[in-house]
């Protein structure tokens, strides 16, 4: 992944920027070279056409994705909606990321552990992570360094 080869990600929406939504890109802008693509639209609602032209909208903008975050707090929301776009995903053998709900104040919902490949908290370093896994099935294994004031790599600094 790099500048020229953006990851091309899909956040669940109802055609609304809802605090989670803008959250999951909030998140995504603060990690230093990390280089993705929104193709998530919600300003593209469909003036005509009822429910089959929401559809048809939604699985166009999930076409374009290599994964998804399927978020929680749509999914109490919105329970049918967000059904479609974890079918759709599936459908197009796209990889789904679930966030669990902000806070930590309420359980993920057992449908989306079970049909997501990666349930995450939220934290900007997990959540570009999990997108290099499931959308490029880059292998992200991190060391965290640990600098101890007074010491260095041989021993206690006199």
């Amino acid at each position: 992944m790099s500048e020229n080869n953006p990851i091309r990600v899909f956040a669940t929406h109802t055609f609304e920027e809802s605090d989670d939504y803008l959250r999951v890109f909030e998140f995504l802008e603060s990690v230093d070279r990390f280089y993705y693509i929104n193709v998530s639209k919600p300003e593209n609602v469909p003036m005509s056409g009822g429910l089959q032209a929401i559809k048809d909208e939604l699985i166009e903008q999930i076409k374009q994705c290599e994964a998804l975050f399927v978020l929680p707090g749509l999914y109490e929301e919105k329970t049918d909606l967000v059904r479609f776009m974890m079918d759709v995903a599936a459908a197009n053998k796209k990889n789904m990321i679930a966030i669990r709900p902000f806070g930590g104040v309420a359980e993920t919902p057992q449908e989306i552990v079970d049909r997501t490949q990666e349930l995450i908290d939220w934290n900007d370093r997990e959540m570009a992570d999990a997108l290099r896994r499931q959308a490029r099935g880059e292998d992200t294994a991190r060391w965290e360094v640990l600098d101890f004031p007074g010491f260095d790599a041989d021993g206690p600094i006199e």
